[in-house]
């Protein structure tokens, strides 16, 4: 009974903060938890389901190269500007983060539960988005904001 107070109420703060993509998550888990014969894929979403989102996110960020709009040219002039360099950066200390993160939480599971409620505060009472890749982003405008080196300014 717990599980479902929390995650109702988990669903409540999505809906109130008009986030959709929580409000989604919530749901499914809801639908897979209330039906016996889905278990299987509930507990199949929670091993797998961060790889396959990372899966989506990667599929996704290669379209702009698929359809051109992203070439080799493109690519080599980002490595001569400030922003360029500090966005591959940004993506390798992510990626060197993200791997200590999974040590961290195979040595320390219970850990899970703060990145769990940090996540869904982030996501539904700042706008957030749950998402890794994303944050090489968001630390890239960090820096460069910093240094004010936006792009377009």
């Amino acid at each position: 009974m717990e599980s479902w107070l929390f995650l109702g109420t988990i669903l409540v703060i999505a809906v109130i903060a008009k986030n959709k993509a929580l409000m989604i998550g919530v749901a499914a888990v809801m639908v897979l938890k209330l039906i016996p014969m889905l278990q299987p894929w509930l507990l199949k979403l929670g091993s797998s389901g961060i790889n396959w989102g990372v899966t989506i996110i990667s599929a996704a960020i290669m379209v702009p190269i698929a359809t051109g709009e992203i070439g080799v040219k493109e690519l080599l002039n980002m490595f001569k500007s400030p922003v360029g360099l500090i966005a591959v950066a940004c993506g390798v200390l992510v990626a060197v983060l993200s791997a200590k993160g999974v040590g961290l939480l195979s040595q320390s599971p219970e850990v899970t539960v703060a990145l769990v409620f940090g996540t869904i505060m982030g996501v539904a009472l700042f706008k957030g988005v749950a998402a890794g890749p994303v944050i090489a982003s968001g630390m890239t405008y960090v820096i460069l904001t910093l240094f004010n080196l936006l792009p377009g300014k």
